[in-house]
């Protein structure tokens, strides 16, 4: 009896110090999240600087990020489609969005990384990389 309530009194404590509220759970998704666009922008903006002479580069670039950035937003619209996100998704919407947002949003900061990491001169298809 004795070692049952040692072990329930541990298990209580595990729960007590790792818990998290879903609010809790959700802003630290968003933080995540946060982090990645940061990493994004922080990316992009080196390549605005890198790339300034190009203006035609730099155009392109930035209709490229425009349309990534309304994917971004259609790829979350089609992911959860409902309208009325928090009653047909719940609580944890907010960190299943931010947790989705920050999977594309990573995918998107490495595909801008070609722009600011030296490439080999024998890559034939680099185009503007240089």
């Amino acid at each position: 009896m004795k070692h049952t309530f040692i072990l329930l009194f541990l298990m209580l404590l595990t729960q007590l110090s790792f818990g998290q509220t879903q609010a809790e759970m959700n802003a630290g998704a968003q933080a995540e999240y946060t982090k990645a666009e940061s990493e994004m922008n922080r990316v992009y903006a080196k390549i605005l600087a890198e790339y300034k002479d190009d203006i035609t580069f730099i155009e392109k670039l930035k209709i490229s990020q425009d349309l990534w950035l309304k994917f971004r937003d259609a790829e979350l619209e089609m992911k959860f489609p409902a309208e009325d996100k928090y009653e047909y998704y719940g609580s944890m919407y907010p960190m299943c969005a931010a947790y989705y947002l920050k999977t594309l949003t990573e995918t998107r900061t490495k595909t801008l990384q070609g722009w600011v990491t030296p490439i080999g001169s024998d890559d034939a298809c680099s185009g503007s990389m240089h």
